[in-house]
């Protein structure tokens, strides 16, 4: 995919994200959080340029960091949804102002991330910033339907004492 479709496609999946996550959602724990991080991560890996073959091992190397980042900051991320169970008895979650500051701090790593790949030399596709962004999405879930599920095991634990 063409890097300005990748670019498109990135602002808005994190137009959407960043919407949906700063109201209130039923959390559905069975849903299949993991499709679209999946449909971004074959997009991404579709991409040829996705390492710069003249400089493979230092694209190599800024594209682990990049994903080693995103894993961390989607952890992050997954820490600071609040989760609570709803009057009848849902549960529901939002973004807090913790998660907009873990957005930014996402972004501010992968602008020092790319701003250390142009001071090298290195082409960084934008293929790497979508592969990111699935692995971000698929942790930040990761986390918060464990998180969820703790939560149902702690009411349904002190129902049952």
């Amino acid at each position: 995919m063409p890097a300005v479709a990748n670019l498109l496609v990135i602002a808005a999946v994190v137009v959407l994200v960043l919407q949906r996550q700063m109201r209130v959602q039923r959390l559905d724990t069975e849903r299949r959080f993991w499709v679209l991080p999946l449909v971004l991560g074959v997009l991404a890996l579709r991409d040829p340029q996705l390492v710069d073959h003249q400089h493979t091992a230092l694209s190599a190397v800024l594209l682990a960091a990049g994903l080693v980042a995103v894993l961390a900051m989607g952890t992050v991320w997954g820490w600071t949804v609040r989760i609570w169970r709803g009057a009848d008895g849902a549960l529901l979650v939002k973004g807090t102002k913790a998660t907009l500051a873990a957005w930014g701090g996402m972004i501010a790593v992968r602008v020092g991330i790319y701003g250390i790949g142009s001071a090298l030399h290195v082409h960084q596709a934008s293929s790497a910033l979508l592969l990111g962004m699935a692995v971000m999405l698929l942790v930040r879930s990761l986390v918060v339907n464990w998180r969820a599920r703790m939560l149902g095991a702690e009411s349904t634990s002190a129902v049952l004492h």
